[in-house]
């Protein structure tokens, strides 16, 4: 089933339901929703010569124009790869490289001639949807639906895998559609006329939500500022009702700080992408009531390996406190026709309690990455998603994940490997050697160290490795502290000892901190 036969149903039931209101105004109903998507969808490929099975790419803010093109894509038969706007010009080339997308949609902050001078492929046009070249590809006719079958593609994830290389992972009108299920089941009963606020980037979490509340009839509210402003949220969250949200722990405790009023427009806040502390989500509990359900997933299979639900967060009746802080403490029970398992290094199921690598099957999970049989064939060996998680389940089938063996540093919600970083700091000539590792913090959940060798014979600070890093990668990837060291310690083959790293910069280690 092609994913827009969702949108199109709810327009035929709900046409005067509003669809997206952005900056507080109604931009569309749901029948001006379906209607102009299925305009872009036909102009996707008479205007601009994109074939079904080809691949376009939206760099932009969240926005109105983000859902209508979604759904053209899929109505188009086209795969949609959504692309973190914050990303360096040169990682958004390799991505459009990678896909050969032959278009990409923009918003007016995107610096085209930056990508465009970094891409060694073919060319893509660039169409920005704040200009009138976008207006125009709305004044055609209408298309239709073209018909899917499960596997085909509808989103291109890119994720970075451990050897620094992003890789795209293929996601199917089955995978999102069985995603799409799994929160209507398990992490939110949606309804018309709740909202759905993209606090979130549209590109990742929050742009896959879409899906279900589209289907619901559910309001898609974008804010003025088109991304998370604790104050903003505050206005709405006192003026609206039924608002729900896709968002990092670390948004979660930002909004508990800085809400002033009482939050009384307030559904839920599905929280994910980077571990909540049992203090901090106990202290938002606290604040805002029984609100919260937190979901673990990956790119991968997304947003649905595991759910803690609203009564999971809840103390029950004459409920030990230990088993309730456990459970906080938990990501939850397998979501429903989710399996996960724990492995061990035999790759076969370990008792309750122990602890092994975390495994997932099910509908949910991709079909594989994109130009990359090795990569696909190691993360799905035996027909299970290999997550890379190290995590423990319970008796009564709770997951609690206890580290990450592919050295995934989340900081914000974002995902950041330490190779991207270590590869773009090695470009500079003062640079030896350097490790990057995580290390915990109150704000950010963990924040990006840097354990640099220098050239006795080059001068090199923290603030000049700053600057060299934002040439070459996302802003929001460039460590926090760097640490000056002899040597870096290893092991007799050679491998870098971050576990030692770590313990040392957690025994005082002293850092050069950036702003």
């Amino acid at each position: 089933m092609n994913l827009a036969h969702l949108l199109v149903r709810t327009a035929r039931r709900l046409p005067q339901m509003p669809a997206v209101v952005e900056r507080g105004r109604i931009e569309l109903d749901y029948a001006a929703l379906a209607d102009r998507t299925l305009r872009l969808a036909r102009a996707l490929g008479e205007r601009l010569g994109v074939r079904a099975g080809g691949r376009v790419a939206l760099v932009m803010k969240n926005n109105a124009a983000y859902v209508e093109l979604l759904y053209a894509c899929w109505a188009a038969g086209i795969c949609a790869i959504p692309v973190n706007v914050k990303l360096h010009p040169k990682e958004i080339a390799f991505i459009l490289d990678d896909a050969a997308a032959r278009v990409c949609f923009v918003t007016d902050d995107v610096d085209t001639a930056a990508i465009a001078a970094a891409r060694a492929g073919g060319a893509t046009e660039f169409i920005d949807v704040d200009r009138d070249d976008y207006l125009r590809l709305l004044q055609g006719e209408p298309g239709s639906v073209r018909d899917a079958a499960p596997d085909d593609l509808a989103w291109l994830f890119y994720t970075s895998g451990t050897t620094g290389r992003p890789k795209g992972v293929m996601l199917t009108h089955g995978n999102l559609l069985a995603m799409a299920l799994n929160y209507l089941a398990d992490v939110d009963h949606a309804a018309a006329g709740e909202q759905l606020l993209h606090a979130a980037p549209m590109s990742h979490g929050s742009g896959l939500y879409i899906v279900p509340n589209v289907a619901a009839g559910a309001t898609q509210l974008v804010p003025a500022s088109r991304g998370f402003d604790v104050a903003e949220i505050d206005g709405i969250l006192d003026a609206a009702r039924g608002v729900k949200f896709f968002a990092a722990p670390t948004m979660v405790m930002r909004l508990v700080d800085g809400l002033r009023g009482a939050a009384r427009g307030l559904k839920l806040i599905v929280y994910g992408g980077g571990p909540m502390y049992v203090a901090d989500c106990r202290r938002a509990l606290d604040r805002l009531g029984p609100r919260l359900v937190q979901i673990y997933g990956q790119g991968e299979s997304p947003m649905t390996i595991t759910v803690l639900p609203l009564a999971d967060h809840a103390r029950q009746p004459h409920e030990d406190e230990g088993r309730w802080l456990a459970r906080l403490g938990s990501v939850g029970r397998a979501q429903t026709g989710v399996e996960v398992a724990v492995f061990g290094e035999d790759d076969r199921a370990v008792a309750a309690g122990e602890t092994g690598e975390v495994v997932v099957r099910g509908d949910p999970v991709m079909r594989g990455y994109l130009n990359n049989a090795e990569a696909t064939a190691k993360t799905l060996a035996g027909g299970w998603l290999h997550t890379g998680d190290l995590g423990r389940l319970d008796e009564r089938g709770y997951l609690t994940l206890v580290d990450r063996s592919k050295d995934l540093i989340i900081s914000g919600g974002s995902n950041i490997y330490p190779r991207e970083v270590e590869e773009a700091l090695l470009l500079h000539p003062a640079v030896r050697e350097v490790a990057v590792i995580g290390a915990p913090d109150a704000e950010w959940g963990e924040i990006v160290v840097a354990v640099v060798v220098r050239d006795p014979a080059r001068d090199c600070s923290a603030e000049v490795l700053d600057a060299f890093c934002r040439g070459h990668i996302a802003r929001f990837k460039r460590p926090k502290r760097y640490v000056f060291v002899d040597e870096l310690p290893k092991n007799p083959t050679g491998k870098v000892l971050k576990r030692e790293l770590r313990e040392r910069i957690a025994a005082g280690g002293r850092p050069s901190k950036v702003n």
